[in-house]
């Protein structure tokens, strides 16, 4: 929804209350909307839609979505369509459909030969059993003369032959498609198929001599069990069709002679190679090692950021082939310790601050009466122009990043300065539980959280708490070892029921009381006759085992219990910081302590991304040819004895 409104540029256009949208599957009117909102200014929304309850749905939509006058009328738009002017149907500024795929029901209540809206009397019937091509023409039929309109549909319409193969052909010397999308395949619930996007433009249609084409398929995020288009994705595919950009493998205007050769099969990859250069294995690197020169010269564009850094990497052997100067293992250390890299790290770095320092004056001028969806679209674009040619950075990977963070968090941190200012009042957390008795979990503030506040404010205090959590934790790990060392049947705490204080404590006074006996023992053996019920070589170290345990025991309890009362007293003082705070501390709080320390940890991950595709491909090749055909033939020798001699002193003879 969000591609096809964005491709038909009605933003761009001079529109207003008579600019009319209309959509003859419109379902419960989500695309409708799409291209309403896309306008930026109210035009007329229209639909037509064949399931009762699903128009109860699209008005209700129009109404939650401030268009209350928007017409949708109950009815099947091929067989019977409500949207008419006399013996024609009413025409539209704008069409756009999601229509059933390959409706096998098309023609039901219709005779396609007799239409009285002459939908097919220039072009031809579709086959009775795909009615694709039935709703794309009647799409064509309610356009106006310079109207503009797309359309969903599986992607078998660019190639099937027969009777569509003749509609594509005379629609495509008409001059009407004016551009075809291919889609990745499992995007629509229901079925797994890849769909296009077929886009119709009757303005100027006459002077059309090509189709814009732009294969999309592999841009996509697996969601569970489907794939989804990501912000990144939709947008490339926007700046492709709108800025007509033609990208290798991925977009290009195909002149029309070209398409005339191919008999009018659109099928993308008749006319956009993708580009992916096959992975070709080098014999000759096979045979006698050695990494080929020409798989080390695919990585150019590392090597014009980080020139020394191929010979940091790489040594010759022969002519046209090198091998690795370093260990696999030191690859991605050598890579980024070496100077170049470092620079090119912190040029990276210089780059989102000057990014950072424009936006952040921009971002503290949010008020009441903001519209965030007006500054994320500024913010995003800005930050698309600004890395824009940048070297190891895909400009709409980075932009992904923050529409991610965006939907994540900014958002709703937007909307409340919009609606209430930079205001931050924490507020109390109260559940009332099953017995209906109120309880006081605590506080939290979205715009400011509690973090925010501590770090900049109470550091010293954090870093004590800190501190005090690291201790816990090395005494908790030496009384687990303790537990595990001693656990045994003959261990120190393997004869207790359980291991808590009480079990230890009752075993240590009875270790004491023995001992008080040995004692006795030792300074009148006699007195327990010929048998003692005591050893002297009973391991004394029990007890110093088990006192051990009750000393990390009870320092631990000690120190839960400090950490508890220094973490409520921070607690208490974060609480008390908000009421202090100016705006302009709260401005800084969340625009720099918040959003954009957030944004750049996550696009500086890009920097990081780039020096791991590196290490990955040159361990890759160093591996695929690191032992050449003759040494392993050699190792397979050796074993293939090694294994007869085996045999034989079984018994077996192998020949």
């Amino acid at each position: 929804s969000r591609v096809i409104a964005q491709i038909l540029e009605i933003g761009k256009a001079d529109t207003g209350p008579n600019t009319s949208v209309f959509d003859p599957t419109c379902g419960s009117g989500s695309l409708l909307l799409k291209v309403g909102d896309e306008a930026g200014t109210k035009v007329t929304l229209n639909g037509q839609e064949k399931d009762g309850p699903t128009v109860g749905l699209a008005y209700m939509n129009m109404i939650l979505h401030n268009y209350p006058t928007a017409v949708i009328k109950q009815g099947n738009s091929l067989a019977n369509p409500k949207f008419t002017d006399g013996d024609a149907l009413t025409t539209f500024d704008y069409v756009v459909a999601n229509p059933p795929f390959s409706d096998k029901r098309w023609s039901t209540g219709l005779t396609p030969s007799e239409d009285p809206y002459k939908r097919f009397e220039s072009y031809g019937v579709p086959p009775a059993k795909q009615g694709d091509y039935a709703y794309l023409l009647h799409i064509v039929r309610s356009l106006k003369s310079d109207g503009k309109g797309a359309c969903v549909l599986p992607h078998g319409v660019l190639f099937r032959g027969n009777a569509e193969a003749a509609i594509r052909e005379k629609l495509t010397r008409k001059g009407f498609i004016k551009g075809v999308i291919g889609l990745p395949a499992n995007l629509f619930f229901g079925t797994g198929i890849p769909a296009c996007i077929v886009v119709i433009d009757k303005e100027n249609a006459h002077r059309r001599d090509g189709i814009f084409m732009i294969d999309a398929s592999e841009g996509y995020l697996k969601d569970g069990p489907k794939n989804r288009l990501r912000s990144m994705d939709i947008h490339k595919i926007v700046d492709a069709f709108t800025k007509q950009l033609e990208i290798p493998g991925y977009s290009r205007l195909v002149p029309m002679d070209e398409i005339e050769r191919n008999d009018f099969n659109l099928n993308l990859p008749r006319y956009i190679d993708r580009g992916e250069e096959e992975d070709r294995q080098n014999i000759e690197g096979h045979l006698r090692g050695g990494i080929p020169d020409r798989d080390i010269g695919s990585l150019e564009s590392f090597w014009k950021v980080c020139p020394d850094l191929k010979d940091a990497l790489f040594a010759p052997l022969r002519e046209g082939y090198s091998q690795l100067s370093v260990s696999p293992s030191e690859l991605k250390e050598t890579i980024h310790e070496h100077p170049q890299f470092i620079a090119f790290r912190e040029r990276a770095g210089d780059v989102f601050a000057a990014w950072r320092d424009h936006q952040a004056r921009t971002l503290r001028g949010l008020d009441v009466d903001s519209l965030p969806k007006q500054v994320i679209h500024e913010l995003s674009e800005h930050l698309l122009a600004h890395y824009a040619e940048k070297p190891l950075i895909e400009k709409y990977h980075v932009y992904q990043h923050l529409m991610d963070y965006w939907a994540e968090t900014m958002q709703d941190d937007a909307y409340l300065i919009a609606a209430d200012g930079w205001v931050a009042k924490p507020e109390r957390i109260l559940v009332t539980d099953k017995k209906g008795k109120e309880r006081d979990k605590g506080w939290a503030c979205d715009l400011v959280p509690k973090e925010l506040i501590v770090a900049r404010y109470f550091g010293a205090e954090q870093t004590a708490i800190d501190e005090m959590n690291a201790e816990l934790e090395s005494r908790d790990a030496e009384l687990k070892e303790l537990e595990e060392e001693h656990c045994g049947e003959d261990g120190a705490l393997g004869q207790l029921d359980k291991i808590n204080k009480a079990e230890v404590a009752a075993r240590l006074k009875e270790l004491k009381e023995e001992n008080g006996e040995l004692k006795k023992v030792a300074e009148d053996p006699g007195a327990y006759g010929p048998e003692t019920p005591f050893s002297p070589d009973d391991d004394i170290n029990e007890s110093t085992i088990l006192t051990r345990w009750l000393e990390l025991n009870r320092t631990g309890a000690a120190l839960k219990k400090r950490i508890k009362d220094a973490e409520a007293d921070l607690d208490a003082k974060a609480y008390a910081k908000y009421p202090e705070l100016s705006i302009d501390e709260i401005k800084t709080l969340v625009v720099d302590d918040k959003w954009m320390a957030a944004l750049e940890q996550r696009i500086g991950g890009e920097i990081d991304r780039a020096g791991q595709t590196l290490a990955q491909r040159v361990r890759e090749l160093a591996e695929r040819y690191q032992t050449p055909l003759p040494e392993i033939t050699n190792r397979v020798a050796e074993l293939e004895s090694k294994v007869q001699a085996h045999l034989e002193k079984m018994g077996f003879a192998w020949n």
